[in-house]
């Protein structure tokens, strides 16, 4: 396995892993693209594999649960929102419906 390969996905790991941090949305998206470069590369590769592929993409393998739970979460919260907002519209059609 070249290690510039393995470089490769330890480098847009980390920076998935800081744009996660920061919930920058439209970074993670274009990193999830790079990850998935980095690991076709990877899989490409004739050569045997090795332990710090295998360890990185352990690694890739766990960031990408933490992103789902992030995502899902996310998920949540914006929808929570959308419903208070349809409510608070709900509440004021009637309010001046009655008002």
């Amino acid at each position: 396995m070249s290690s510039s390969t393995v470089e490769q996905l330890q480098n847009t790991s980390t920076a998935l892993r800081e744009a996660l941090a920061q919930h920058d949305w439209q970074a993670v998206g274009e990193l999830d693209l790079q990850c998935r470069q980095a690991v076709d590369s990877a899989m490409a590769d004739p050569h045997q594999e090795s332990d710090e592929l295998r360890e990185r993409m352990q690694e890739l393998l766990d960031l990408y649960r933490e992103l789902v739970s992030v995502c899902q979460a996310e998920q949540q919260r914006i929808a929570g929102e959308l419903r208070q907002i349809n409510q608070s519209k709900h509440s004021a059609k009637v309010y001046q419906m009655f008002g």
